[in-house]
């Protein structure tokens, strides 16, 4: 199985993409969910960073984390963070409606592989299954 640089598979094999949606606003996660079933990508949704750390440490894997900022318990950019050092290598989208650069610069450096900004649309959801794809 062709593996991307992520560990993620590449489409149009008879493994599907996975996906993860990480947020506690139950709009944002039927968007995305409903988005990403529009594309064929598998996924499950979470209300918060320590139930997106917590499925990883039950050893599910996915090819595509998106992740909300700010949520309850743990926010996006301390469970980017501990998925980083737990060795997750899926590509982890920030997706948020904050602007500030400075809140958007700590999130990359958290160890996002790409951001964008909310509303998610089609689009945009293309754009960060190319970056698996590459």
């Amino acid at each position: 199985m062709a593996q991307s640089k992520h560990g993620g598979r590449k489409l149009g094999q008879s493994n599907k993409m996975t996906a993860l949606v990480v947020d506690d606003n139950m709009i944002n996660r039927t968007i995305h969910h409903r988005l990403l079933d529009n594309l064929g990508v598998e996924n499950e949704v979470v209300s918060n960073g320590k139930e997106a750390v917590d499925i990883h440490y039950s050893g599910k894997m996915f090819d595509l984390i998106l992740m909300d900022m700010d949520m309850p318990i743990m926010n996006g950019i301390e469970a980017t963070k501990k998925l980083r050092e737990m060795g997750i290598r899926s590509v982890i989208a920030g997706v948020s409606s904050r602007a500030m650069e400075e809140e958007i610069r700590e999130f990359m450096e958290a160890g996002l592989d790409d951001y964008q900004e909310k509303p998610l649309t089609m689009s945009k959801l293309v754009s960060i299954i190319h970056k698996i794809n590459g």
